[in-house]
């Protein structure tokens, strides 16, 4: 080990970094490590997080090469990848119930150390809150490598993070402002961050005329880029900076080695790379420029490398706090220019390397030129680099972890231990059922969602419906969010907005509801109900960002329905138009028109609870009738944005009524009030005929209400609530159905109802995925702590 291996990136030691002497990196210097398992990506899928964790194995096998080091592989497609036998288990990012049994048989193997590799986009759920299900039932340290921290995350990034600190022993980053971030930023203890650096292989240093032969670049002057192909990498500046290179050194030729990321290429095929080759033969530099579309080895990348005389990382901005491909080319000995981004800024400092402004084609081809005219000084650079790239080999980085692994279990900083091997369950540790959406598929065509089904067959006999299509669409919006590669749940979105802005008549505003399966409209305009439901899908589809095109036509259909809310005289109609309101106000905040048609809206339905509210029934009509808890949840929403506190008040007292009049007295499960006669002011209470819409709306209004309160006997209604959908209610029967992943249609006096409509399994999602994103909270989800974000649970 060199003397400056536990230095910092600049050179300088850091109080971060692991400090144990050469002596203890012997084979028996860890003897508290028995097994040790990774759970990351894994060759051979191909990114740079399945590079990495597989390196990372490969590097600590090296050092004790004895013990039991496997791996946990994440897959971004059900199929999987043909693993090597290191890979023991692997989770379906998208599956939830796979990160638990991940998290039991870590504990039943009595794994020493977890050493998870964390990046956002590779878990599932929002945000990659999976990842949180299976830390918080682990017994064994974690150790934590972030791959990305962010300077300016949103509410759900930061939460994440946060929580991956409290559930991790130590968070292992790779440069000096990572360690800024996590501190400053994030509010993490200094003593749980570890600085090692990001692992390379040990290449030799020998000439670049060593490797061009093999690529056809023989007695060239190669400039390399190298990385999965995506936009946002710059590499369009080095397009643009080629014509006045060549003119001085017409032997050039830039290189760009990766394949097109997969998720890119499958939403937008190569249209990315045939935009950098027009690029190229607009400027006449096409014969200049030399692609090789392919994801390459760990040889052939060495390889590749070796042949370049100049390599550069162009990124556009600042925001990028590591970088393997830089990290590889430095660790062999190349001249590097980079913008100035975080890590480029750590690892080229002291003359390592040159840095060029954002944005500056001219003094991108300026440096180019210096460095191809003045080998001298190529060379200069090329050493440093070498040299310092030392300590960034794969098995001192290993010794590194295994020292991280070793400090974790002696002193464990973790903030939350299960007591249990296995998970205690509870209301809130409860697991929660797949997202199946086989009965989903099955009822959508592609005109929309069909209203009902006989059993689980669709029945084209009654067509289709507003109220449904605009269930479907939230449905859609919120599964995409949970799925953001899923391209199918695209198309399922543009069916069910495009059967919205078909229901839409311009010159009334309002919204048709019912079509015959002929596509023939029913009526001239629907109900105030379906008016209603259509702007609150809208104001969803309104604020959802990963899809441009909808939500610009979302917003567009939104605010030129928007003004027949003033006709509305139906409570729930009223509702579900605030609910819609939020939820556009969620990216439209500026929106001052919009925000006072919400004020005008709510006052107007607080003035129906006030005027018919008493004392032993505070309600805003003489029955209560169904989709109830709807009203005070948009009471509630509206309590806290404006801020109303007699509003909010309003809300609660309202939701508490409905709580209790929905509880088994004798049980204590959720009975919803049933369709058979509802609840009157007079007395009366029809006990069935249960409909799993009463259930949805409850559990949306209670997590509204724990929003505004932080009280845990909210959150422990939505699980009761929730329940009633898994048999705990008045009969002990499901109304889910787990091989379709639809709902039954309600609770009947003599049984469950058999069909699976529209209304039901839309019901049944959208409680299932309130759960799940009330659960992506995390440690505020399980304890109460913290601020909510608004209307997170309908929205």
């Amino acid at each position: 080990m060199d003397q400056d291996s536990n230095s910092g990136l600049n050179g300088t030691p850091s109080r971060h970094e692991s400090t144990r002497s050469e002596a203890t990196h012997q084979e028996n210097a860890w003897p508290s490590l028995h097994s040790i398992a990774l759970i990351g990506n894994h060759l051979p899928r191909q990114c740079g997080i399945a590079t990495f964790t597989t390196h990372l194995l490969e590097a600590i096998e090296h050092n004790i090469p004895e013990r039991d080091i496997w791996a946990i592989a994440m897959n971004d497609h059900p199929e999987g990848y043909d693993y090597p036998p290191a890979v023991r288990f692997e989770i379906d990012q998208d599956t939830l119930s796979e990160y638990s049994l991940a998290a039991d048989l870590l504990n039943l193997n009595q794994v020493d150390v977890v050493c998870l590799q964390h990046e956002y986009g590779i878990f599932g759920g929002r945000s990659g809150s999976f990842i949180i299900e299976l830390l918080r039932h682990l017994n064994m340290p974690v150790v934590t490598t972030l791959h990305t921290i962010l300077r300016d995350p949103s509410t759900q990034e930061r939460r994440i993070l946060v929580q991956l600190a409290d559930l991790s022993d130590r968070l292992v980053v790779m440069s000096e402002r990572s360690v800024e971030f996590l501190h400053y930023i994030y509010r993490v203890p200094e003593e749980k961050i570890v600085l090692i650096p990001h692992g390379i292989p040990d290449s030799p240093f020998v000439p670049s005329d060593t490797y061009k032969k093999r690529f056809g670049v023989a007695g060239k002057d190669v400039i390399l880029t190298f990385g999965l192909l995506s936009p946002g990498k710059g590499i369009e500046a080095v397009i643009d900076a080629l014509p006045k290179v060549v003119e001085r050194h017409p032997n050039v030729i830039y290189m760009i080695v990766g394949a097109t990321h997969p998720h890119l290429k499958a939403h937008q095929g190569e249209d990315y790379r045939i935009g950098l080759q027009l690029r190229a033969k607009t400027l006449g530099v096409a014969d200049h420029v030399l692609f090789h579309d392919r994801f390459v080895s760990e040889d052939d990348l060495i390889e590749f490398i070796g042949a370049a005389d100049i390599y550069i990382t162009p990124y556009p901005n600042e925001a990028q706090i590591v970088s393997g491909t830089l990290a590889y080319a430095l660790g062999a000995g190349k001249a590097v220019i980079s913008t100035p981004y975080w890590y480029a800024q750590e690892l080229l400092a002291d003359d390592r390397g040159r840095l060029i402004p954002f944005g500056d084609s001219q003094a991108l081809t300026a440096t180019i030129l210096e460095l191809l005219d003045d080998a001298d000084e190529r060379h200069a650079i090329e050493k440093k680099a070498y040299e310092y790239g030392r300590r960034m080999v794969w098995p001192e980085v290993g010794r590194r972890y295994l020292d991280t692994f070793a400090e974790a279990i002696e002193r464990p900083l973790r903030r939350e231990v299960p007591r249990h091997r296995l998970e205690t369950v509870g209301r809130r540790q409860q697991r929660l059922p797949e997202i199946k959406l086989d009965h989903l598929y099955r009822m959508t065509d592609d005109t929309g969602i069909l209203q009902h089904s006989r059993f689980t067959v669709p029945d084209r006999t009654h067509g289709y419906c507003v109220d449904d299509n605009a269930r479907a669409l939230i449905v859609a919006d919120m599964l995409q969010d949970l799925r953001p590669n899923d391209t199918y749940l695209g198309k399922l979105r543009a069916i069910y907005l495009g059967f919205l802005s078909h229901a839409f008549d311009p010159h009334s505003g309002r919204f048709r509801n019912f079509m015959s399966y002929e596509r023939r409209w029913l009526e001239e305009y629907g109900s105030e109900d379906s008016q209603g439901r259509a702007l609150w899908a809208l104001g969803v589809a309104s604020s959802f960002e990963r899809h441009l095109g909808d939500a610009i036509v979302a917003a567009e259909l939104f605010h030129r329905a928007l003004h027949t809310v003033e006709q509305l005289r139906a409570p729930r109609a009223m509702a579900f138009a605030i609910i819609g309101i939020h939820a556009y106000l969620k990216r439209h905040q500026d929106d001052d028109a919009t925000r006072k048609v919400l004020e005008t809206l709510s006052q107007r339905l607080q003035q129906l609870f006030e005027k018919n509210s008493q004392d032993d029934w505070p309600w805003c009509e003489d029955v209560v009738t169904y989709d109830n808890a709807r009203l005070p949840q948009a009471l509630l929403l509206s309590g806290r944005l404006l801020p109303d506190e007699h509003m909010q008040e309003t809300g609660l007292r309202a939701l508490k009524w409905l709580k209790e009049l929905q509880t088994d007295e004798t049980h204590g499960h959720f009975t919803a009030i049933g369709n058979d006669g509802w609840l009157t002011r007079d007395g009366g209470h029809a006990r069935f005929a249960q409909q799993p819409l009463e259930a949805a709306a409850m559990i949306d209004a209670c997590i509204e209400a724990y929003n505004c309160t932080h009280q845990s006997e909210w959150i422990d209604f939505v699980y009761r609530s929730f329940n009633w959908y898994l048999g705990d209610n008045d009969l002990g029967l499901s109304l889910y159905d787990s091989v379709t992943g639809g709902c039954r249609d309600g609770l009947e006096a003599r049984g469950v109802n058999e069909n699976e409509g529209a209304e039901s399994t839309l019901s049944w999602l959208m409680s299932l995925l309130a759960l799940y994103n009330f659960r992506s909270r995390g440690r505020e989800a399980q304890s109460g702590d913290g601020a909510a974000q608004s209307a997170e649970a309908s929205t």
